[in-house]
């Protein structure tokens, strides 16, 4: 198991190589059909010269969570799903040591392409979490690489 339990997480096999989730300390707590929760503690290593969350690692968090929604958890032989496209909008600086949370949701799915809503949330000590960011994915279904 590596130290940041990423090997612990239950299967989807995008996971498996993903070594850019395995690094940001990323932990599967659900998945379904369209839908993705993952949870992440906002790390030192992960701030900007402002000592508040880099947006590049906000951004990495949420397209983590779009593609966890997007792909089917039991693999596909034939075919992948990739963003087409995506729009973020930070509303509040994340502090460093809380804990990330993002919801991924299909809202539409029509042949080929998808549009998926994924929402930031950051913890708040003695508080309800707050929205950090809200993401908007558009989705393709291709063939796989060969």
């Amino acid at each position: 198991m590596s130290e940041t339990g990423v090997d612990a997480l239950p299967a989807h096999p995008l996971l498996k190589n993903d070594y850019a989730s395995e690094w940001l300390g990323i932990e599967l707590l659900k998945v379904d059909d369209g839908h993705a929760t993952i949870t992440m503690k906002l790390r030192q290593e992960m701030l900007n010269g402002f000592g508040i969350a880099h947006g590049g690692m906000i951004f990495a968090f949420a397209d983590t969570a779009f593609a966890l929604a997007c792909n089917p958890h039991t693999g596909s032989a034939d075919t992948i799903t990739v963003a087409s496209g995506v729009d973020i909008n930070f509303l509040k600086p994340g502090i460093p040591g809380r804990t990330l949370t993002a919801v991924a949701d299909r809202r539409q799915q029509q042949g080929r392409s998808g549009i998926y809503d994924i929402q930031i949330f950051q913890s708040v000590p003695g508080a309800e979490d707050e929205v950090l960011a809200e993401f908007r994915g558009r989705s393709r279904t291709v063939p796989k690489p060969s």
